[in-house]
């Protein structure tokens, strides 16, 4: 079985895709529209992503959602292409999604946990 790819996003835009079958966010504030993929992670990554989007990485006017879950996308459940890409060359490669998600491929959502001291 391959390795499960993990994906933060606001709850309400995955509710949102629950019901209408497919996921289509890149990651926070871009569709797959307009980036051409879906950003994923591995375990291992997920803390810096998610510390770059939500935490003091992300821009200074970007308020935080309360609501953050981790999709867990098994990726034998995907029609479309998943590459492993770095941001430059010899950097490390994060897995991208080539395609919406359908929610059947998504087998389970994680809350994901609030840093001490964030604001709601």
């Amino acid at each position: 079985m391959a390795e499960l790819l993990l994906h933060l996003t606001e709850g309400p835009l995955w509710e949102a895709a629950r019901g209408i079958g497919t996921y289509e966010m890149s990651t926070r504030g871009r569709t797959l529209h307009e980036e051409g993929f879906i950003h994923c992670s591995l375990p291992h990554q997920l803390p810096g992503v998610a510390e770059m989007l939500y935490g003091a990485g992300a821009p200074a006017d970007a308020e935080t959602p309360a609501d953050l879950v981790v999709l867990v996308i098994d990726p034998a459940r995907l029609s479309v292409p998943v590459r492993y890409e770095s941001f430059a060359p010899g950097g490390e490669e994060f897995p991208h999604i080539y395609g919406p998600v359908p929610v059947d491929a998504v087998v389970e959502v994680r809350p994901w946990p609030r840093k001490e001291g964030s604001p709601a």
